[in-house]
């Protein structure tokens, strides 16, 4: 897209770093955020800037500034077994307690407000309805419902990209190796952070991970439908 810009909201994992390479082949300037959101481990915000210079290495001209914000509000809410001691099982309502409410919506209007200011309208997130844990907020309606609302705050047009929405994780990891060869499929398994534990102890063949949580046994199964003959 000659001339334009992006905003991708990069956290360290392996769909926000598949989704950086994504804008990084379409979009003249890219720029990342990221959010703390008082997680309750800090593994994914160390992955981010080991990520980025890796790729900006490969695309100086194009990779621009990377932001982090804060958005410990969704901590002070609590009740997720993303922001509180809580074990990870399927809860009441038939979503799982990893489910933060709000979290994508939050983080969109926070990149739309942060995309206003720097001059880009076009979001790239890495939501997805295929393989996914069943967040309301990964759904494509949801997105762009999100982003209409959006462009109307604004009074301009917000545009959110989701590359990875009707994908299985085996195809993500299939475009991933098409973006940037085994060398982006080697970054995402040795830097990305997937863990819903942030384990960085236990080694697999498609990265770090507890091999238990449910992002774990996400990307261990697309990972061997990926590498199947």
């Amino acid at each position: 897209m000659s001339g334009s810009s992006a905003l991708v909201l990069f956290s360290g994992g392996q769909d926000s770093t598949v989704c950086l390479a994504w804008a990084l082949s379409r979009f003249d300037r890219v720029e990342t955020v990221g959010f703390d959101y008082g997680q309750r481990h800090a593994t994914e915000l160390k992955a981010r800037p080991v990520i980025l210079e890796k790729l900006r290495a490969q695309h100086p001209a194009r990779l621009g500034d990377d932001h982090l914000l804060p958005l410990a509000v969704l901590k002070d809410i609590g009740g997720s077994a993303l922001t509180d001691d809580r074990k990870i099982e399927m809860g009441e309502n038939g979503l799982p307690t990893s489910f933060v409410p709000g979290r994508n919506v939050l983080f969109l209007t926070a990149a739309a407000a942060l995309g206003y200011r720097r001059g880009i309208a076009d979001l790239v997130g890495g939501m997805c309805e295929t393989d996914y844990s069943g967040y309301p907020d990964c759904r494509d309606e949801t997105v762009q419902a999100t982003a209409r609302a959006l462009s109307l705050a604004l009074a301009r047009e917000v545009r959110v990209h989701t590359p990875l929405m009707r994908l299985d994780k085996a195809a993500t990891w299939t475009l991933a190796e098409a973006l940037g060869g085994a060398a982006l499929v080697k970054l995402i398994v040795e830097d990305s952070v997937t863990c819903y534990e942030g384990d960085r102890t236990q080694r697999h063949e498609w990265g770090y991970g507890c091999g238990a949580c449910p992002a774990c046994e996400l990307r261990a199964a697309g990972y061997r439908r990926y590498i199947a003959p």
